[in-house]
């Protein structure tokens, strides 16, 4: 697979409907705020656990498509593999950490793609900056996250039982955001594809990952949650044709009616304007 040579820049939106999009754990798990707008916060490394989580079960961890960061793995001992793939063709250490960086990006599509830190003493694989990045996703509009109570009509032991007499009532609390539309913009450098030998493949399969990842991604936490717009800006060359800002204004998020909150995805208006892109710049939406 050869690397890809043009530019890319993307705007996606997604929704959730009674649920929690983002959980922090330093503020119990509610929702994440930007405190100053009351809008909603997704992190970036939220999605690209999403998008691993999809392309580590839809290509059931074969090579060129293995998740090197994946739930509950011990890296370095993943990185064995690269070391045992290159014993006995390195000459000296340094050779040996550029041939296992090499293995590393050939077999793991995440590291290819977002990069990784591999440079820890055991298995030194050095470090590789990905082509691929997504900045923190933000709400279009205010969330309200709301504290719910729960009840759940067991308990864990015999003891807690004995305890509440039988009863076995417990309580407990869940974090909702009613609504929101999230925006995040994407970045895909065409210079560090070529250093990772990041594909059309592999961004055929990110754009997949990002369309179809939270139909696999359900739970009760999360409530529903789907993928709404996703346009693509291709640029001509390497380098880019425009200024990545200038691009993603041309995608408008609009609320319909501001005298009531939003609560799905038609009460807001999505605009595309395609009239006078800059030369050498192509738009499409994948979704």
């Amino acid at each position: 697979m050869s690397a890809i040579e043009h530019r890319h820049d993307f705007v996606f939106l997604f929704d959730v409907t009674n649920g929690n999009p983002n959980g922090d754990p330093d503020a119990g798990n509610l929702p994440r705020l930007d405190p100053e707008t009351s809008r909603g916060l997704v992190t970036d490394v939220c999605l690209k656990r999403k998008i691993r989580n999809y392309v580590q079960m839809t290509k059931e961890e074969q090579s060129p498509w293995r998740i090197y960061v994946k739930e509950k793995a011990v890296l370095s001992t993943v990185r064995g593999d690269a070391y045992q793939a290159v014993e006995g063709k390195a000459k000296n250490e340094e050779e040996k950490i550029r041939l296992g960086k090499e293995f590393m990006c050939a077999n793991f599509f995440d590291v290819r793609t977002f990069g990784a830190v591999m440079s820890t003493k055991q298995h030194n694989c050095g470090q590789v900056r990905g082509p691929v990045q997504l900045a923190f996703s933000q709400s279009m509009d205010p969330v309200v996250p709301l504290d719910i109570s729960i009840t759940r009509m067991a308990v864990e032991t015999a003891s807690e039982a004995d305890k509440q007499s039988g009863d076995n009532r417990t309580m407990g609390r869940k974090a909702i955001v009613p609504y929101g539309l999230y925006r995040c913009h994407g970045f895909v450098s065409a210079p560090l594809a070529q250093q990772t030998g990041f594909s059309q493949e592999d961004l055929d399969l990110l754009f997949e990952a990002l369309t179809n990842m939270f139909d696999h991604d359900r739970s009760a936490a999360r409530g529903e949650m789907a993928a709404r717009k996703l346009v693509v800006f291709k640029h001509a060359c390497r380098m880019g044709k425009a200024p990545a800002q200038a691009l993603f204004e041309r995608v408008t998020v609009e609320l319909k009616d501001t005298s009531t909150p939003p609560r799905r995805y038609g009460d807001y208006a999505v605009t595309v304007n395609t009239a006078g892109l800059p030369a050498g710049v192509e738009v499409r939406e994948v979704l």
